[in-house]
């Protein structure tokens, strides 16, 4: 007779993340039979053969002999004095080693950050699409998350007037996710300045999601939010998985800003809970101050020849000549994310075209509706790979598009 089975938390049901999820684990048995696949499901830099920069390696091995010990709860000491001063010079207020801390990746301080800061029944407001962490980590800590439409009309931006009509009692915090994963969106300042406005009003939590803050393309500007929001409480994160390539590492670190007496116990709270883990990963914290104090080696990468402006090239040049497809060009981070459209849209459901993608050419990408977006016509995929090899994606993408556009025809031609 069996073991009766487990019962796992019922508020699992409720998340998703199919970046690494049921899509992700077909490709695994396909790959185990042999295929070769392009997975552009993951912005890993490590993955398509982005390497982190050489002065930041030299910095973990250097210092690999001071690496044993714990070390304090919030981060290694000399890390959060280069990343304080390197968020002063910014202009983010208050910015002092006092009110940094550095994680295993910027995924657990938004799930430290969270358990911090909600009871029961709380609401944070997210953006839709979104990187579904923050939703995920809401629910999973007893929120409500309360998605705030970035519609492709408007380039992606929120409306703020929208935003603050979410807003009720028990709402708690606006997150701001810019650059934007997956849209790609950068919001300009004035939009910002909006939406501390609101923060402000409704004496909420700023958490601004920047680890993306260097990859921007065609001279788009990014904004920090630390230094708009001023007193208004705002947690800025950044870290060395994206623009430093160095995703293994797990390195991530958030700067807690604002009036200090209207903080104090939001960083009490975060300081308990990463003393209960006793301290992030010791040895990449040691690249922390090389990356801050070093050659912003993205920027080549980033213009024109470089190869993830080449690649993003790719990407828009694939869907202006699609028939199926259209795209607002990112401005910013590691993604395209196209809408379907036209007969190829016609009933189209993102996840069935996306197991339909994988199953006869080979490619993985992410359903949109992983995103928390209510429509189902869109897709995101990285532009890590090379551009030759997204152009041929683009086309096995148009092929199955093509099929789909062909059967409506067909279907309509047997209906008249």
């Amino acid at each position: 007779m069996s073991a009766p089975a487990l019962k796992t938390r019922e508020r699992l049901t409720e998340v998703r993340y199919e970046i690494r999820g049921e899509l992700a684990r077909r490709a695994r048995e396909l790959e185990a039979q042999g295929r070769t696949l392009v997975k552009l499901n993951i912005g890993n830099p490590g993955a398509f053969g982005f390497r982190a920069p050489e002065h930041l390696q030299r910095a973990i091995a250097e210092h690999i002999h001071d690496t044993d010990p714990y070390t304090h709860q919030q981060g290694l000491p000399t890390a959060r004095e280069a990343l304080a001063a390197h968020y002063r010079r910014r202009g983010a207020p208050n910015a002092t080693p006092e009110r940094v801390f550095v994680g295993n990746g910027v995924s657990e301080l938004i799930d430290l950050s969270l358990r911090a800061l909600l009871n029961p029944g709380d609401e944070v407001l997210v953006p839709s699409p979104d990187y579904p962490l923050w939703t995920a980590a809401t629910i999973l800590n007893d929120g409500c998350a309360v998605h705030y439409p970035c519609r492709p009309e408007d380039g992606y931006l929120p409306d703020p007037d929208a935003i603050e009509r979410l807003i009720t009692p028990r709402t708690r915090a606006l997150v701001v996710i810019n650059p934007n994963n997956p849209t790609g969106a950068v919001y300009p300042r004035a939009l910002l300045e909006r939406l501390v406005a609101i923060a402000a009003k409704h004496k909420l939590l700023l958490m601004s999601d920047e680890i993306y803050d260097e990859v921007v393309y065609d001279g788009a500007q990014f904004q920090p939010l630390a230094p708009l929001a001023g007193d208004v409480p705002c947690l800025s994160f950044g870290g060395l998985s994206k623009v430093y390539r160095a995703c293994g590492w797990r390195i991530g670190w958030a700067l807690l800003s604002g009036d200090p007496v209207a903080v104090g116990e939001l960083h009490h709270a975060m300081d308990l809970l990463g003393a209960l883990r006793l301290c992030a990963n010791v040895p990449g914290q040691f690249a922390i101050e090389a990356a801050i104090g070093g050659e912003a080696t993205i920027n080549g990468l980033c213009a024109p020849g470089g190869r993830l402006y080449e690649a993003r090239r790719a990407v828009v040049e694939s869907v202006a000549a699609s028939r199926h497809l259209s795209m607002v060009t990112p401005g910013g981070a590691l993604y395209g994310y196209p809408t379907v459209t036209g007969a190829a849209a016609v009933g189209f459901d993102d996840h069935g075209f996306a197991l339909e993608l994988l199953e006869t050419q080979d490619v993985l990408v992410v359903p949109g509706t992983s995103f928390n977006a209510l429509r189902r016509d869109q897709f995101r995929v990285t532009l890590l790979p090379e551009a030759d090899v997204l152009r041929d994606v683009f086309a096995r993408i148009e092929r199955v598009l093509d099929r789909r556009a062909d059967a409506q025809a067909a279907g309509r031609a047997a209906v008249a």
